[in-house]
């Protein structure tokens, strides 16, 4: 006998085909996560090229023509001039630091006794005792496949580059040929510019706010006289794009290196203090003044897409976790089964708010645009 399908059970069907699709795409991109992890990361430098060409044109009045070659060559050089960086200054670093390796353990054990003292304990384990079970050659093994990895994937990033740059004259065939009727085109062209604002928004956000960070960060670590003061500026910076656990690395890492270079504790106390109060100031202050309603996300769904990303694709899917969520919460939005998803990662509730659709309006309330009036200020 054949039950009357009821609106109660169309809409649980619905859900239930929506979850499991969501969870097959899950395992998908887990198992893709090689060939996709690269090619995420070349979207994302091509929607910088983008943003950096309107900018160029808009603001700087360089003729089109430019723009386009100007704005390419600033991002892979960038790019390019990323992985120097952090190869030449990794080497610099461990160069360095081999120069003071002979006072790292005795510096150490007194710190363990300072604190030990301070705890009560009288009789406290030495470095050599804490770290005697631990596999320091299986450490450097993992580390230097991680280098590896991280060079054969930027290879690839910058392949997966050259064909979208190649394949962007055609994009805007494809969208007629795909949405022949004008309405359903302009509701795809929105779906398109609300998920490339919100991921422009948020990495120039992230870029702008990083710079302020790392110019106190390098005037505090010059200061106090802390080695590799560059490479770790640098550092800061690049970790400033991996949400909650970046600010973690950029406050902490800088005060203890310090706690091994100094005999005293008070560079150590000074960095710590001065990177947390200017990372207090960012984060609570600026950056939420700047960011406006590019990232109408809630901070719960933050936390899960830094977790569930960095489970899927490792340290590249935490840089790429709120992108990625931000993407995903504008196109959920756009399909009445998978609007509630989006209504839960949106932060208040509204998944996208609606647009006027001015051109005017929307650059006024662009990243670039608030950017430039300040410099114009």
């Amino acid at each position: 006998m054949k039950l009357p399908l009821t609106s109660d059970t169309a809409v649980t069907s619905r859900n239930a085909i929506v979850l499991i699709s969501v969870v097959a795409a899950g395992a998908t991109l887990y198992w893709l996560r090689d060939i996709l992890t690269p090619l995420a990361m070349a979207i994302f430098l091509m929607i910088m090229i983008a943003g950096i060409e309107r900018w160029l044109v808009d603001y700087a009045r360089i003729p089109a023509r430019f723009a386009g070659v100007t704005s390419v060559g600033l991002v892979v050089l960038g790019f390019l001039g990323s992985l120097w960086i952090i190869v030449d200054g990794a080497a610099g670093f461990f160069t360095d630091a081999s120069g003071v390796a002979g006072s790292i353990g005795p510096r150490l054990d007194q710190i363990i006794l300072d604190v030990s003292r301070m705890a009560g304990i009288s009789d406290p384990p030495t470095f050599r005792d804490l770290v005697a079970g631990v596999d320091i050659r299986g450490w450097l093994t993992v580390a230097a496949v991680q280098v590896q990895g991280a060079a054969s994937g930027a290879f690839f990033v910058l392949i997966y580059l050259g064909f979208l740059i190649a394949s962007k004259q055609g994009f805007k065939k494809k969208i007629v040929n795909m949405f022949p009727d004008r309405s359903r085109r302009h509701e795809a062209v929105e779906v398109f510019e609300r998920v490339r604002g919100g991921v422009e928004g948020y990495l120039w956000v992230q870029a702008v706010t990083g710079v302020m960070i790392c110019l106190v960060a390098w005037v505090l670590m010059r200061v106090v006289g802390l080695q590799n003061a560059e490479f770790w500026t640098f550092v800061i910076f690049i970790v400033g794009f991996i949400p909650i656990l970046g600010g973690a690395i950029a406050g902490l890492a800088p005060p203890l290196f310090a706690l091994v270079q100094f005999e005293s504790y008070w560079p150590a106390l000074i960095l710590l203090v001065g990177l947390q109060i200017v990372l207090f100031v960012v984060g609570n202050v600026i950056q939420p003044r700047m960011q406006g309603d590019n990232q109408n996300i809630d901070p719960i769904a933050v936390l899960l897409a830094l977790a569930f990303w960095g489970k899927m694709w490792g340290v590249a899917g935490m840089f790429l976790s709120t992108p990625l969520a931000v993407m995903a919460m504008a196109i959920l939005a756009e399909f009445k089964a998978s609007r509630w998803m989006a209504v839960l990662l949106s932060g208040d509730g509204n998944p996208y708010a609606e647009q006027d659709g001015e051109e005017d309006d929307r650059k006024k309330s662009s990243i670039f645009g608030r950017i430039s009036g300040l410099i114009r200020r």
